[in-house]
């Protein structure tokens, strides 16, 4: 059996990957200032985190349309595929799977859209996991996407709580943490839905609970170092990890700064990781 692989543009492949695995990449929609832009389009991360902070109205983002998913299943199927996975971010936190599996309809049999639970590289490594299963079949895909996720951790640290309450995507959360407005925020992405883990007063006691996050885990067989434009920070982070537990670390290490589609709703200058344990 041939194998497909689609994703959305939150799992922040690198476009080396997404070629190297023939991955197909539906882009999300990024509205900005009244401009409709599809991720990654028009816009580059940087200058999106550089302007964010003085927008006067707020980002906003939208998942692809029913139609957006049409494309690419149709492709792969005319290629010669024949099934095709179809793997996005937490249905808890946006409705993209919800349009592929409307999308999926019109191929009876021929289309399994997976909730990740997740999203940036946490959705990334378990696009991967099945990408580099498919040889073996759906079935071996399957299995390969549930063991990265078992594996899984995806966590932050947020320079402030301004973008998740202006957002209201995850309300629970920001409920949660009400009046730590001025406290920096960790979450954790798990079972599908943004979870608090603690609140601390500065940017270094957030990149402190970040590597010790990091440590616990032990020997990885995947890594992301994630930010939102805190470039050095990021590499810091990763800097003491090598020294602390060099030998836990793998030996291909990703540095992404997370898309915008995420960002609007996370803001500039935060850190975070997304691990799958050996």
């Amino acid at each position: 059996m041939k194998l497909g692989i689609v994703t959305d543009s939150t799992a922040d492949l690198p476009p080396y990957l997404i070629e190297q695995h023939e991955i197909q990449v539906v882009p999300t929609i990024l509205i900005l200032e009244g401009k409709e832009y599809k991720d990654g389009i028009g816009i580059t991360r940087e200058d999106f985190y550089n302007r964010l902070p003085s927008l006067q109205t707020p980002p906003t983002t939208a998942a692809p349309s029913i139609g957006d998913f049409l494309t690419p299943y149709q492709s792969l199927l005319d290629s010669g595929c024949d099934h095709v996975l179809s793997i996005h971010a937490a249905s808890q936190l946006t409705a993209i799977i919800n349009n592929a599996r409307q999308a999926a309809q019109e191929f009876p049999g021929k289309i399994t859209c997976v909730d990740s639970g997740s999203l940036s590289m946490g959705l990334g490594f378990q696009v991967l996991a099945a990408a580099e299963a498919v040889d073996l079949g759906k079935d071996a895909a399957l299995e390969a996407i549930a063991s990265a996720r078992k594996r899984l951790s995806v966590k932050a640290a947020l320079d402030s709580m301004e973008y998740l309450k202006r957002s209201g995507r995850v309300p629970g959360l920001v409920a949660s943490l009400s009046g730590l407005f001025s406290i920096k925020p960790m979450i954790e992405l798990r079972d599908g839905a943004a979870k608090p883990i603690g609140a601390v007063r500065t940017s270094r006691q957030a990149d402190e609970n970040m590597l010790n996050s990091l440590l616990e885990i032990g020997e990885m067989e995947r890594l992301a170092i994630l930010h939102t434009n805190a470039e050095a920070r990021a590499k810091n982070l990763l800097g003491e990890l090598m020294e602390r537990a060099r030998k836990s670390v793998p030996r291909d290490i990703l540095f992404v700064n997370v898309t915008a589609v995420i960002g609007t709703h996370l803001g500039p200058n935060g850190i975070g990781f997304a691990a799958v344990g050996k």
